[in-house]
This record gives C-alpha cells, structure tokens and sequence, in this order.
C-alpha cells in the first residue's frame, strides 16, 4: 500500500548552509503559525548552545500540511562532528532535500551527507540556498554539485534530480533563475511531486525501527521512529528486538503515541504506515531497536554507526578548590551523567577505566566532546578533562594506523602561505590548491586527526579571523610520526592564595596572562603562557614589601595587560598531555596533573 497523503523528508546540508532557517520558512508558509505568532530566528534550534553557536547539534522533528498533504521534515545536524545524528535520521525518510549555498558551493560535509543518502538509494531534492548573496554563483553550484554525484557513483535516476534556487531568508524559492521568485510554492510542490509516498503492508504485523530518542523529564525516555509496517495502537502489547543484538528480546506496552504537528507532539489513539511517530512509556528503549507484534519479532536492519576518533578522559577534580562552586561533583554522579548522555548519543562511548574515578569519552571531534561538556558544566557539574587523543586502530600486518581528515579552507591569498607552513608541520599534505572570487584561494589538506587538535585558534589568529576551516574525518591511514604541538611552555602558579596586581605585574613579562588580579590561585595551576618553550613558576600572590621611604613613582599604578580569557574550545585546545582543564559551572582552570613541583619534575625526568 502507498500512503499518498505523507511525505518523509530529512534536510541535509554542509554546515551555515541555511537548512534551519529553510525550515522556519517552510513552517510559516505552511500557516503552521497563526499571522500575528511572534516566531523566533531557527526556531527549530532549540537548545541553548544550538542557538548560541548557531549549529544544528541534535535532529529535530516537524510536520506541515501543504494541501492534502502531511510533510514529516527532519532538520539535521550540518556540522561533521554530529554526523551520527544524520546517519540514523535517514532510514525514517523517504528522501531528502540536499541544500548547498550559492557562493560556497560543495563542501566536505555535503559530501558526506548525500554520499549516504546515496548508499541508502533516497532521491534527492538540490536546493541552491543564498541566491541573493552578492557574490552567488549558482549555475556554478549546480555543475559542481553535478560533478560530486558522479563522483559518489550516483545512478541515472539520481543523477535526473531537480533544482531548485532559493533564499530561505527572504522565503522565496524559483525553478528557473530567469523568473522572479515569489514564495516557497516551487519547493513544496517539488517535494510532494518528486520525493516518493511512504510504503509498507497495513495487515503485517507492525514494525518500527527507533532511529531518534528524545528525554523528557516527566515521562523518561520517547522512541521516535518511522512505521514500516502494520498499525501501531495504544495500549498494544509489543516486543522490543535489534539487528546487532540477536539476544534482546523484550515485552512491552505502548502508553502513549504522539504524532509530529508543527513543532508539537500531538496524541493519537493509532497510528498507520508512512507515520513518523513518537513512542512513551518504554524505559528501555534504544536506537536501532524494532518495535514489533509479539507474533513477528523481526528486527528492521539498522546501519552501525560510525564509530569515534577522538577521546578524552574525564574524572573527579582533586585540585585544592575541588567541591566549591559545582552542585554534582562525586564520580557516581559524573558516572551516571556520562552514561544518561548515552541515551540521546550513538556516537558517543564511555568506557570505565582502573580507576573508579575516571572515564574514558570516545566521540566524532572536539566539537563533539566540547558541547557535553559545556552542557554538564551548565547542569551544574564539577570535573576536570585531559587532552584529547586520537584513536589508533592496527591493521592486519600490525601497522599502526591513525585517522585522517580531509580539510578545507578558505582564506584570503595573502594568508595562503601561513596556513600552508602550519598544516605541513603538523603533517598535512597539499591536495589541492584553487583560487575563489573576491580575493581568497581554497586550499585543500589530508592531516591526522591529531593535527588538527589545537590548531582552530592558531588558524584564527594567522588568519586575521577572516579564514573559513571545515573538516571531514576521511579514512584510517598509516601513522605520520611525532607532531609538535605548542612551541611555549605555561606559566605556572608557586603558591596556593589570591593573585595579586604586583605579583601579575612581574609575571607577565615573562608571557600571556590568563588570569586577572583578586582570583583564587593554587600551586599547579596554569596561569598564563611562557613567551619561552619551558615550563615556569611565577609567584602571582606576591606583595610589594613594605618600607619606610619613599621613591619617586612607587606609588604610580601598576599597569597590567587585560588578561587573555580562553573559551572552552580554546582552553581544551590549549593544554598538553600533563596538563588538566578543571572545569566547574562557574570557572574553567587550566592546571598540571602533577600540581606537586617536586613530583612534577621527578615524573618528567622519568619519561625522557
């Protein structure tokens, strides 16, 4: 049976290419919102750091009715370090909406998003998103675009896909670029036309694979998934079964059965084939699982997910401030949190170490790995987190290898020769060098993994702020050898106390200041950076002593240099392998993991 009245669709795209904002779009041209609802920007960017950062970080769910029929979108995450999110989203649709920027063109997440739409045989839809940027060049786009689906080995149907041009700020989409776009009326009616109706047997047994999980405080844990077969009802007895566990076989009760309206769940008493529905009322349900009959258990095949690069190890903070601003800070309560994360997240892993108070967090990149523990630190957690590493895997011959990604930048010309020194030293290779419009060349690298750890702020700063990086994890290749990281040593506290203005006044000749004066120091504690390569302990709690005469200009005021405050992406990128980020919901502290001198230099004579 064809369910005419339904169409699936997720929404993919490099990162900043628009998806988020093509949604909104679609939402309020659909009438989802009454004409006088004050609607925020990305409204579908629900969380916090979402909205903060601006990136899609978790998929999200929607419906609209465009005439008779109901629309389910997903908007995916565009940024590569959440590409587990748009692996799993894919199996619930029926086909997708490829959105690509005008000026931008194709990037390696675009890549990566329609290479597995591809492999999952979904039409797609290319939507050339910021025809109205001033340097747009979309006829450009859409022979690129073309040449990228020939690459991934796309078939003739896939290659015969449509076009279609838009500004999803202004909300206005075209077929032709020669006619003046009015509305979203050609997107929607490509969707409803190309993208195929969902199918499946109404009298089989039902079937839904759970390929989204969300959490609510009141009901626990909601399954969300595509119904392939069957009719899924309240109250129905059902089993729970999964392709890559053979032994998991659980019996069930569906409580509660929502459908997508807008940006609510509705609830309804059943729900057909084609239906995108959520599920509550089942503690133990996980992505990849099949709800099924009783009388059918036969689980839906489920990819698996890609698995992590990169790792961190998180653990309890032992440093002399530990305990004094986090509300959670015991290893059980970070234990717990850490493995909560493991409900919503299939690219994550947490592992116990020898250690009780210490965990091993795998995930896709630092972005990753930064916005849990940005979102643990707002929750009022107390920990700390080492560098983080690379994951290495063997080869059959017991080679080693290590994670390759593919890089590529955009950066004005003038800065192309620093940033090709930068990568090379960090064991990049040249693959591909192409100047763009308005005075910028693209430069495309193949590095480790590892060589990218601590160089988002460098580039930065060698690029005047003005560089645009994007990366993709490529393959596993063979190790490059030793890569050396910071070229200056830090420059740590002598002594447990307040620092003070006279004590910062010496100190920060000798580097980069992290802290300003009136802050709670202890001895280990990383308060700036040596402009030298060794380490360097400088006493920031030290008074001026106090005499009986008088010299002209002692009592001028002592000028310091405003302090130089590292964000958490800075500061994890900051720190060495025998250094920590302790981290609480007020404060981030860099630190030594050996906070003792004596030790500290007894342990770095051992490891030479």
């Amino acid at each position: 049976m064809i369910r005419e009245d339904i169409r699936n669709i997720a929404i993919i795209a490099h990162v900043d290419h628009g998806k988020t904002t093509l949604v909104d779009e679609l939402l309020k041209q659909s009438g989802t919102f009454r004409t006088n609802q004050t609607v925020a920007e990305r409204v579908m960017d629900s969380n916090d750091i979402e909205r903060e950062r601006g990136i899609t970080i978790l998929s999200k769910n929607t419906a609209i009715t465009y005439g008779d029929t109901k629309i389910n979108i997903i908007d995916t995450p565009g940024h590569a370090d959440f590409g587990g999110e748009v692996e799993r989203v894919l199996k619930m649709v029926n086909g997708v909406v490829l959105v690509v920027d005008a000026f931008e063109g194709a990037m390696p997440q675009t890549k990566f998003v329609l290479k597995k739409a591809l492999e999952l045989q979904l039409p797609v839809i290319v939507c050339v998103n910021k025809i109205d940027r001033p340097e747009a060049r979309p006829l450009e786009v859409v022979d690129e675009i073309l040449e990228l689906f020939i690459d991934l080995d796309a078939n003739e149907e896939q290659l015969d896909c449509p076009f279609v041009f838009a500004s999803a700020k202004s909300g206005v989409a075209t077929m032709d670029l020669d006619v003046e776009p009015v509305n979203m009326k050609p997107l929607f009616d490509t969707i409803v036309d190309y993208i195929p109706a969902p199918t499946g047997d109404p009298e089989a047994p039902t079937q839904i694979l759970i390929s989204t999980i969300d959490y609510n405080e009141y009901v626990g844990r909601i399954g969300v998934g595509k119904v392939d077969n069957g009719v899924i009802k309240v109250n129905q007895d059902a089993v729970i079964v999964n392709e890559h566990e053979p032994d998991k076989f659980k019996r069930v009760k569906v409580s509660k059965l929502y459908e997508f309206e807008g940006l609510n769940k509705v609830e309804v008493e059943e729900a057909r084939i084609g239906s995108i529905v959520a599920i509550s009322g089942i503690a133990d349900i996980h992505i990849g699982d099949t709800l099924c009959s009783p009388e059918n258990p036969t689980p839906i095949p489920f990819q698996k997910i890609s698995d992590p690069t990169i790792a961190m190890t998180f653990m309890v903070n032992d440093s002399p401030l530990a305990g004094q601003e986090g509300k959670f800070v015991t290893s059980r309560q970070i234990r717990e949190r850490l493995f909560k994360e493991l409900n919503t997240d299939v690219s994550l892993r947490v592992e116990e170490t020898e250690s009780a108070d210490s965990f091993k967090v795998s995930g896709r990149g630092e972005l990753h790995l930064s916005v849990l523990i940005e979102n643990m630190r707002r929750e009022g957690y107390e920990f700390a987190v080492s560098k983080a590493e690379v994951l290495y895997k063997e080869d059959e011959n017991g080679n080693l290898l290590e994670p390759m990604e593919r890089a590529v930048i955009d950066v004005p010309d003038e800065f192309t020769g620093a940033v090709i020194e930068k990568l090379s030293s960090r064991k990049g290779e040249l693959q591909n060098m192409t100047p763009t419009t308005g005075g910028y060349t693209r430069i495309e690298f193949l590095i480790p993994s590892r060589g990218l750890i601590g160089y988002r702020g460098e580039f930065l700063t060698d690029t005047k702020g003005n560089g645009i990086i994007n990366t993709i994890f490529e393959e596993y290749g063979p190790y490059k050898g030793e890569i050396s990281y910071r070229k200056q040593g830090s420059l740590i506290a002598f002594e447990t106390g307040e620092s003070i203005t006279y004590g910062l006044y010496n100190a920060q000749e000798r580097g980069t200041l992290f802290i300003g004066a009136g802050e709670k120091v202890y001895a280990g504690m990383i308060i700036g950076q040596n402009a030298k390569q060794d380490d360097m302990e400088v006493n920031v709690c030290k008074k001026k002593q106090l005499t009986n005469t008088r010299s002209s200009g002692s009592d001028d005021a002592l000028r310091l240099t405003p302090p130089t405050i590292l964000s958490l992406e800075q500061a994890l990128d900051y720190i060495e392998t025998d250094e920590l980020l302790e981290i609480t919901p007020e404060h981030l502290r860099l630190r030594k993991k050996i906070l003792d001198p004596t030790m500290r230099m007894r342990a770095k004579r051992n490891n030479k």
